[in-house]
Formats: C-alpha cells, structure tokens, sequence
C-alpha cells in the first residue's frame, strides 16, 4: 500500500464544509464502510468493461481533467489494489504523462450513464513505464500508466440515463417537490446520521 494513504481522507477545507452543514457524520461514516484498497468483484468487471475513464493530473498551478478511452478490456486490474492502461498515440502535448511525471497522485473517475451503476472514484499513485513487458501487455502503446488504488465508490444519482434519453429523477427541480432518496441514504450505518437539514433524514430516535 503506498505511503500516500497515510494522509487523512479529508483535510481541512473539506472539514470545513463538513462542519458547516452537519455533514462530518455522513462523510466518516462513508469513510469508515465504503472505502477500500483491495477491489471489489463487481468493480473488477465494471473496469474491465469499461470503454473509458475521466482522469484528473495535477503538478503546481498545472491541472488537467482528461477522458482514457478504448476498447472494452483497454484497463486492466493487475492484482488487489492496482490497475494500468496504455496510453496511445496522441497529440504530443502530454499533459497528463508531463504532470504525473512530476506529481504521481491522480484521480480516476468510472461511470457508466445508465441511471443506476454506481461510480467508481479512485485516488491513485501513478508509475509510467516502457518497458517490454509492459508494453507488451497493450497492443498499440506508447507508455503503460500504472496506478496503486485507494477505492471509494459513490452513487449515480445525479448522472443522466443517456441509453435511454431520461434525465435523473434526483435531480432538485422547480415545483415537483423533494426528490426521492439515494438508497444509501437508507443504510443502518449512515440513516440516522445524516445531517439536521437533509431532506431525507430520519428522527433519530425512531
């Protein structure tokens, strides 16, 4: 496991928000029973499946959000708690490969816009390598990035039903009222700890 997770989940400008709305309950207990570092079998086929990922780099005052796409298959998990992709031939600006060169810590980003999968959001460590073992693994590669995983998936609730051209009932809109809860939000470990204004939140003495 890297060293990297010896940091704390939240720091203080995500305490501070936290604090302000009731929500440090609700986000420790997220921490405490969803987070990870050895992937779940259903995240394995999800990644697996996936024909792309969102990618966010960062080195200094650089940020990069980018999109990794391929055919199904393109990332592989490699053992418990990391994966790899290839990175193709591109545009030669090499934004993202330039700032993990500098700044290995990333985030990945897996959703599928099917109005019920949930997201897979990762905090990684990344590695770049050309080596012939590892190109070898990646047809058409010009580099192998590969990342060891800290794991923590969320709901979909606000992502769209693109296969089907619906948008997310769970989206606030005008006049229709509180819409319905996530089903997270129903879970022992979190229902009754969920902030003083959530809409969805039980007495907690029921």
């Amino acid at each position: 496991m890297s060293e990297a997770w010896n940091r704390p989940f939240f720091h203080e400008g995500m305490r501070h928000f936290q604090d302000m709305h009731d929500g440090r309950r609700t986000a420790e207990a997220i921490e405490k029973h969803r987070k990870h570092y050895a992937f779940w079998d259903d995240e394995i086929e999800m990644i697996s499946q996936a024909p792309f990922f969102f990618i966010a780099s960062t080195w200094d005052d650089y940020v990069d959000c980018n999109i990794k796409s391929g055919d199904p298959g393109f990332v592989k998990v490699v053992d418990d708690n990391t994966l790899e992709y290839p990175e193709y031939d591109g545009n030669s600006m090499y934004r993202t490969l330039g700032n993990i060169r500098k700044n290995p810590n990333i985030a990945l980003l897996f959703a599928k816009f099917d109005g019920k999968s949930r997201r897979i959001r990762i905090n990684g460590v990344a590695s770049i390598h050309d080596d012939e073992a590892s190109l070898s693994r990646h047809y058409g590669a010009k580099f192998v990035v590969r990342i060891g995983c800290e794991i923590y998936p969320n709901c979909p609730r606000y992502l769209p039903n693109l296969a089907e051209g619906l948008p997310s009932p769970h989206v606030p809109r005008e006049g229709q009222g509180v819409p319905p809860p996530p089903e997270w939000k129903t879970r022992d470990y979190i229902r009754h700890g969920l902030p003083k204004t959530d809409p969805h939140r039980v007495d907690a003495n029921e």
